[in-house]
């Protein structure tokens, strides 16, 4: 039976390698988010493991979770200098070096554009000699010489090269501090930190230039990393540096705070992994259909084979396991091919994301040991189960088959597929509705497993539900091809669950573009709609990408002729009862004459240093109300609010909790602005306001000046690029679905040989018999597409009505989009009977009438 099989794999290597393909695309998918993945978390781990020292002293009073680069600095609260001398003497300690970290601050290269900015900070710190922690070297002077006076900076190697500088060229830079402008000049470039800097900027500057920068000239530090001596660990060190510390000030070890602060970075990052493992499911779902069809398609050749061996003594187990040793031995050399395929998907997406800032082209791959068992198993795994079916059905063959001339075997086993499809179609509805109910705690997974089960439910019953669609094309096929349409339709109902399972692959993929397109279209019309009710501003003063930036264009602004009002909106993450939340900080004076925000109780104007708002949401999740008080915390310094007034989330007021500029200074947050709303005066010529506004921020590249309809399109942009790439990928999954039809055709191709030779000598022509399957083809396309976008529709108002609270509260059909994925589908039908069309077209007209 070895040899058998052997063999009988061999002599269908095309079909098998269709089958494999899916299993190739789907582990793909898997071994790519792990490479990459692993490969993104080294390349953090070094990073912030060469941004800290061994010991950490800030300012604060409880033990914060940032670090090195990650902590940034207040802007308020210092660390005296004259701490450096005394921290450096203590026992235990080689040195003690005084650090200035800030955030904000970009180089301008020189074509005009700031280099980063979108995504990874620009960072500035102070020269200093003093190293990192476990004695790697913060920098590493790689050109020139280190910044000794005001006016002088280095920069680390990759973005001197990306701006086009070299060593002596005067530099523009762009702060986020009072001075939001700084011309000085290259004298070094550098390596920082252990590891590649992952797009990030950093610009080094002297110390006393930075204290003048950064600090408003305090002879201060942000931090002080004191370097352990030979033989002393980081928590020995620690412990004797907190004896001599105030109560304001706390050390922290260096290990742990990047160990925290990597930790941060994987949060944040881990829906990367999420994000390409659904794919990953989506194909492999896909997949499945191909490969359960694939192997009833090898039985169907094999049925007389198969016979044979059972009349010669095979037994039915025999028979079965040669089956699914042949479906074993694809799935493991599809997934090897996948897991080298899954690689360069790696590579791709780390180009990828090397085009919008995150620079990883100096961090070599990883392939860990876990990602190959994993895809391994995940491809055998899902081969065996799609082979499973086919393969009892193999070992059921009777040998009294063997003497039988045809060769197809025979449609059973309806029943039990209507029973459990119905059964999940019922049990999958339910739990939608439960979701959008939100019964239990995690009711966006009660949906999603209820769209699931609908989704399954759907592909079993599709033998029955794509009857009427079936039948509909059958009426427009008689009609409009005569006897080769009656027979394409025949052909394509001849076998319902082989067809409907071709379907329903195609099915799963244009239900889910159909559901993202929806959402796009439903998620761009809310955002169109709260910005127009929420947003009174004529003009928004931003940066693309959420960048904070200086408070100095505040007051450039307010200085043009024609503005009205400016409301600054300030954002900082900070602690919230114990969780990481964001926060705004405004203008209570002014903040109603730009926006309308939707107060629900209390009153924004009763903001102050001491008094914050909170959204609804927030409300309800911690039981709090107008008196209430609540802590926050930030860096390390923690505070007693009272919650003053609470509103619903919009495009105005998007944070949960808003505070004062005020209170925002109360607890260290920098001055920095995000955005700035902007009214011109009654009378005013908008076009030369406009004009005026932009050349107020024409010197900051990391400005832009828009009215309320550019804003929109602005903010609709990111939603379109993130649409595109789903589509993209599931792409993939309609490609594989494509493989299927071919299967489906070209089983029909095999099994009608007989009746192929007998319709082409009584006459049916090459170009009829190619019109036969490519309408039987299209057939099967638009059943999956119907199907998908029946269902595509149903779970997309399910979410957008799940999603109302989160402000997507206008559902938005685009009716043209969908039309389209109609006509693509029935391109994609065209282009599937391409090869089985014109391989039954070249059968031999006698050879196909002697067939057995």
């Amino acid at each position: 039976m070895l040899r058998a099989t052997w063999r009988s794999l061999f002599a269908r290597k095309l079909r098998l390698f269709l089958s494999a393909f899916a299993v190739i695309l789907g582990v793909a998918f898997v071994a790519g988010s792990y490479v990459f993945t692993d490969t993104l978390d080294r390349a953090f781990t070094g990073l912030t493991s060469g941004a800290v020292g061994d010991v950490i002293v800030r300012p604060g009073t409880s033990a914060d979770s940032g670090g090195g680069f990650g902590a940034g600095t207040s802007g308020v609260r210092t660390i005296p200098a004259s701490m450096v001398d005394e921290l450096g003497s203590v026992p235990g300690a080689a040195r003690a070096d005084g650090r200035i970290t800030s955030f904000g601050t970009f180089v301008v290269g020189k074509d005009g554009k700031i280099i980063g900015g979108g995504g990874p900070p620009g960072i500035a710190v102070n020269y200093s000699q003093g190293p990192a922690a476990n004695g790697v070297a913060s920098a590493v002077l790689e050109r020139g010489r280190w910044p000794a006076k005001a006016g002088e900076i280095v920069l680390d190697d990759a973005t001197a090269t990306k701006s086009g500088y070299l060593v002596g060229d005067d530099v523009p830079l762009v702060t986020s501090t009072e001075t939001p402008r700084v011309d000085v000049r290259l004298v070094g470039t550098a390596k920082f930190g252990g590891s590649t800097l992952v797009g990030a900027s950093v610009v080094m500057f002297d110390t006393a230039q930075a204290q003048e920068l950064f600090l408003q000239g305090e002879d201060a530090f942000s931090q002080i990393w004191v370097t352990a001596a030979p033989g002393t660990t980081q928590e020995q060190l620690r412990t004797a540096v907190a004896a001599t510390l105030p109560t304001d000030m706390q050390a922290a070890t260096g290990d742990a705070t990047a160990a925290r602060a990597a930790s941060r970075i994987d949060e944040a990052l881990s829906f990367v992994t999420t994000f390409l493992l659904v794919f990953a499911g989506i194909a492999l779902t896909v997949g499945a259909f191909l490969i359960v069809n694939t192997f009833s398609i090898l039985v169907a050749q094999r049925s007389r084979e198969l016979a044979l061996l059972r009349a010669i003594g095979a037994s039915r187990r025999q028979v079965a396991r040669s089956v699914l040793l042949e479906a074993g031995l694809v799935g493991f050399v599809g997934s090897a091919i996948g897991i080298g395929l899954g690689v360069l998907l790696a590579i791709a997406i780390k180009a990828l994301f090397g085009r919008i800032g995150l620079d990883l082209s100096d961090n070599p791959l990883v392939l860990d040991p876990r990602t190959i068992i994993v895809s391994l198993v995940v491809g055998v795994v899902v081969t065996l189960a799609a082979a499973y079916l086919p393969a009892r059905r193999a070992g059921s063959v009777p040998p009294v088959a063997a003497m039988r001339d045809d060769v197809a075997l025979a449609e059973s086993g309806l029943r039990w597929r209507l029973t459990v499809g119905a059964v999940l179609l019922l049990a999958g509805i339910g739990a939608m509705v439960a979701g959008l109910y939100e019964v239990g705690s995690e009711p966006t997974y009660v949906l999603g497993g209820g769209a699931f089960g609908v989704l399954v439910g759907t592909a079993l019953l599709s033998p029955v539900l794509g009857r009427p669609v079936l039948a509909g094309l059958g009426w427009v096929y008689r009609r409009a091809f005569g006897a080769v349409g009656l027979m394409a339709e025949q052909n394509a109902r001849r076998n319902p669950r082989r067809t409907a399972a071709t379907a329903s692959a195609l099915m799963i993929g244009v239900s889910l573009v159909t559901m993202m397109s929806v959402l796009g279209a439903s998620t761009k019309a809310s955002l169109d709609k709260s910005l127009a009710e929420d947003i009174i501003a004529d003009y928004i003063v931003s940066n693309p990408v959420g960048q904070p930036f200086s408070s100095a264009v505040a007051r450039d602004i307010e200085a043009v002729p024609g503005v009205d009002q400016v409301a600054r909106i300030r954002g900082a993450l900070i602690q919230v009862d114990g969780d990481r939340d964001f926060a705004a900080g405004v203008d209570p004076a002014v903040i109603a004459t730009v926006v309308r925000p939707d107060v629900v109780t209390g009153t924004l104007a009763d903001l102050d240093a001491r008094a914050v708002a909170i959204s609804t949401e927030l409300a309800a999740d911690s039981g709090l109300a107008v008196g209430s008080t609540l802590t926050l915390e930030y860096a390390g310094e923690e505070a007693e609010r009272t919650v003053v007034a609470t509103y619903v989330e919009d495009a105005a007021l998007t944070a949960d909790v808003t505070m004062s500029l005020e209170g925002f200074e109360a607890i260290g947050v920098p001055p920095t602005d995000r955005t700035l709303y902007v009214t011109a005066q009654p009378g005013a010529d908008r076009a030369a306001l406009k004009r005026a506004l932009t050349e107020a921020v024409a010197d900051l590249p990391t400005v832009g000046v828009s009215d309320q309809a550019e804003f929109a399109a602005s903010q609709r942009e990111p939603i379109d690029q993130l649409l595109y790439i789903v589509y993209a990928l599931l792409g993939l999954a309609v490609v594989i679905a494509i493989l299927g039809i071919v299967n489906t055709l070209a089983l029909s191709v095999i099994e009608r040989v007989r009746e192929i030779g007998l319709l082409r000598a009584v006459g049916l022509s090459r170009r009829q018999l190619r019109t036969m399957l490519r309408l039987e083809s299209v057939a099967i396309a638009l059943l999956g597409a119907v199907l998908g976008i029946v269902l595509g529709l149903a779970f997309a108002i399910a979410m957008q009505r799940s999603l109302i609270d989160d402000g997507i509260d206008v559902l938005a059909i685009p009716g043209g989009q969908l039309a389209l994925f109609v006509g693509a589908a029935g391109v994609v039908g065209v282009l599937a009977a391409l090869w089985p069309g014109r391989r039954a077209a070249r059968l031999d007209v006698l050879r196909a009438i002697a067939t057995e």
